[in-house]
């Protein structure tokens, strides 16, 4: 699993979130010491995924719960198939319920779709980005769920590389003096990013050729037939990524062109999650 260094945390926030001053629905009609045992099913198939996290929140919320896991993230799914079995306190159970199936199904649903569209590039080189567009505090999570999909990180936030975005471009004066102050930048603080540029429009395209000093061209909004033109144009000298409003109706389509990456900020800002399903039984 990918480190998340403030799992707990964002974990204990979410509970608190729940619980607030208690979960009197439970407190007032289970005994504190009934003991009760609970099983994980899948209701729909698909991509599981967050199965160690939901079993961290059953743990934060009662450390002498038992949980047990039957499978591993990434494996797939049908409905029926369970997926862990909890054990201890009832009403611990029952407070930890909701919090861990919202971390589970929403990170599942990412996976799912993530698996299914990078199955569309089958016999194809290109790879499947998702982007920064991501639930705050969960982006880490997240960017895990695309990974156990099948799918490749782009950066994880602002501080691990360069992007070169229209705004910047048009703020800065121009694709040149964008580059030009990046590269500047750069030496001063010591830093070693890569540098992507996005271009709107074949003329902007040539601009950057003939500048350079980038590692990836962003080829924003553009056709298929426009973006195999372009990527022809850069042959090779520059990683490719194409951008802007591609669904998994037009995936297949882009990727024909011959581009690097396609990024799709739809793989976590606007998923499915996968119905999962906690049922009590003795």
């Amino acid at each position: 699993m990918m480190t998340i260094p403030n799992l707990d945390e964002l974990i204990l926030s979410a509970l608190r979130e729940d619980i607030g001053d208690g979960d009197h629905s439970t407190l007032a009609c289970i005994p504190s010491d009934y003991q009760g045992k609970a099983q994980m099913v899948a209701k729909a198939e698909g991509i599981i995924c967050g199965i160690e996290v939901g079993k961290r929140v059953f743990e934060l919320v009662d450390h002498n719960t038992r949980v047990t896991t039957l499978l591993k993230d990434g494996d797939r799914i049908k409905k029926g198939d369970l997926i862990m079995i909890v054990e201890g306190a009832s009403g611990s159970i029952l407070t930890a319920e909701r919090t861990a199936l919202n971390f589970m199904q929403r990170l599942s649903g990412i996976a799912t779709q993530t698996n299914y569209m990078v199955g569309m590039l089958e016999g194809l080189h290109t790879r499947l980005l998702d982007t920064r567009k991501t639930t705050p505090n969960m982006r880490l999570l997240e960017k895990y769920a695309v990974k156990t999909g099948g799918g490749t990180n782009h950066r994880i936030g602002l501080y691990d590389m360069i992007m070169l975005k229209d705004n910047h471009i048009d703020f800065a004066g121009g694709i040149s003096q964008a580059i030009q102050r990046t590269h500047e930048y750069l030496k001063a603080k010591g830093k070693d990013l890569k540098i992507e540029i996005e271009v709107r429009n074949m003329d902007e395209l040539e601009e950057v050729m003939t500048v350079g000093g980038v590692h990836r061209i962003m080829l924003d909004n553009f056709t298929p037939e426009l973006l195999k033109q372009a990527v022809e144009r850069i042959g090779g000298k520059y990683e490719t990524e194409a951008s802007g409003g591609i669904t998994q109706d037009t995936l297949r389509n882009y990727a024909q062109t011959g581009v690097d990456f396609i990024s799709v900020g739809a793989l976590t800002h606007h998923i499915k999650s996968l119905d999962i399903s906690l049922v009590s039984y003795n």
